[in-house]
């Protein structure tokens, strides 16, 4: 990226009947919003206008029909689609889930072309979306396809960072999903961001067990006794500072989560409930792992309040904010590990 430009933040609108949309432009009335980056939004004019009127928002944009003739200072949308999308607010339809799509892929082309250097997504709906040349669960496995790396579904606040072994599958398959080698992965993914994206040089990381009481010593469950402590043992043995497993419903109600800089859990609820009850809707999902930074809020597309002005920017503002800082840290770690007589200014683990 040319040092004379901003970082150009690139956003996907989401499901135009959510609230996806209303967050980001809310999120950019706030000018001072422009000194920090360059926001780019992949849609179309009309579709920003319309959402613009609806919500009584306040706010100017430039409409250009490609990311490279984007303007620093502005809001500027990509003119993605030239008709005009029928929205209904509020509720979950085909036509919803086409323009989502269209946007996403407009929008990660574009980061792949360095024509934006972060992407932040809005809020979709995982049913509506899939079409026969969209089969995938969410943005997280749609994004580990197009962007190199292996992907971990990672949440984080500055003071919380809580990762999954096992995303959006059924709790009935987590058991038999979490093995050996995902474990290896994650933790290795995990700890590779931590020193890459959160600049902690030594990261310190606890495991939650599979079973209630992680199984209890083989009594509710064998998964932890055979598949988890070993390798837990031996990736400490190799030099990893992971411990664990702990028993998930003791863990943050007793302040476990604060002696380490990352959680890791065993599937999505058992980690998404604490970190949302926790963040206090400022938390931001975080696709670690991949070549570009993706961030997210943490919530859905809000069908229940869509169209009536009514949603909360803070999330979305902080995945943007967490986004050029995660993409600072990059460069920063890039130019440390270029130059190791630099090493010593990465920040310590607490």
């Amino acid at each position: 990226m040319d040092g004379s430009k901003k970082i150009r933040l690139g956003i996907s609108i989401g499901d135009l009947n959510g609230i996806g949309c209303e967050v980001a432009l809310k999120t950019f009335e706030d000018p001072r919003m422009l000194d920090f980056c360059t926001p780019v939004l992949f849609a179309s004019n009309k579709t920003v206008s319309h959402q613009k009127q609806t919500l009584n928002l306040e706010l100017s944009f430039n409409g250009v029909h490609n990311a490279e003739k984007v303007l620093d200072g502005k809001i500027n949308v990509v003119n993605v689609w030239k008709e005009t999308p029928e929205t209904s607010f509020g509720q979950a339809t085909q036509e919803g889930g086409k323009y989502a799509i269209k946007s996403l892929r407009a929008a990660v082309e574009a980061l792949k072309n360095n024509e934006i250097d972060v992407l932040v997504t809005a809020p979709i709906n995982k049913n509506n979306i899939q079409a026969e040349d969209f089969k995938f669960p969410g943005h997280t496995d749609y994004l580990a396809k197009e962007l190199n790396g292996e992907s971990l579904m990672f949440m984080v606040t500055d003071e919380l960072r809580v990762g999954l072994l096992t995303d959006h599958i059924a709790v009935k398959d987590v058991a038999n999903a979490i093995t050996t080698k995902l474990i290896q992965e994650k933790v290795a993914t995990m700890s590779k961001s931590l020193q890459m994206d959160f600049g902690i040089r030594r990261p310190k990381i606890a495991l939650l067990g599979i079973n209630p009481h992680s199984g209890d010593n083989g009594t509710i469950g064998k998964e932890d006794e055979k598949i988890m402590k070993p390798i837990i043992e031996k990736l400490f043995n190799d030099g990893h500072l992971v411990y664990g497993p702990y028993s998930a419903d003791s863990f943050f109600g007793s302040n476990g989560h604060n002696k380490f800089d990352a959680v890791l859990a065993a599937y999505h609820d058992q980690g998404l409930i604490p970190f949302k009850t926790l963040s206090f809707g400022k938390g931001v999902n975080f696709t670690a792992g991949l070549s570009k930074v993706r961030t997210s809020p943490d919530h859905g597309t809000a069908y229940e309040i869509a169209g009536q002005g009514k949603a909360n920017e803070s999330s979305f503002k902080e995945a943007v904010f967490t986004a050029i800082r995660i993409f600072r840290n990059r460069k920063e770690f890039e130019e440390l590990t270029k130059n190791p007589l630099k090493k010593q200014r990465v920040k310590r683990s607490a």
